[in-house]
């Protein structure tokens, strides 16, 4: 009974929400298109070019905070278009960067626990998985309170 209180009261804010939902929802594709971005490049990196998967995710996860700017910018916030787009693009990487830091410590942390059971290359896939789910709520919410506020 109590599980189906939640479900209404989710479905109840969801509703009043409707915009900011629609927003998170758009801003998580973009993250699913920078996501692909991230894991083609670490994977290019890693499996091409023989470079250590620590090393590769901080140059994928730039590639993927160059796109998902971009889109977010395009489709995700509109009308955030008519601010400057040197400082909006300052501020997004601020707090992309932010992710990142977190997203490596995720990672790296992720990968200690992984490796040992879980074959390479799907070890640190795993552990990029996770990390990109998690810093997913952390960039959502920083970039809408400050890149992307009062819109």
């Amino acid at each position: 009974m109590r599980t189906d209180n939640v479900h209404l009261r989710v479905i109840a804010v969801a509703q009043e929400n409707r915009k900011e939902v629609e927003r998170f929802v758009k801003f998580a594709i973009v993250g699913g298109i920078g996501a692909v971005v991230d894991f083609s490049v670490l994977n290019l990196l890693v499996l091409l070019a023989g470079l250590a998967p620590v090393w590769a995710n901080l140059f994928s996860v730039s590639a993927a905070i160059t796109s998902n700017f971009i889109w977010n910018r395009l489709w995700t916030f509109p009308e955030s278009r008519q601010r400057p787009f040197m400082t909006q693009f300052g501020q997004f990487v601020l707090v992309s960067f932010s992710g990142l830091l977190i997203n490596q410590l995720l990672f790296v942390t992720a990968l200690h626990f992984v490796s040992p059971t879980v074959p390479h290359p799907w070890d640190y896939n795993l552990s990029k998985a996770v990390a990109i789910g998690l810093v997913l709520f952390w960039n959502f919410g920083m970039n809408r309170i400050w890149t992307f506020r009062g819109l």
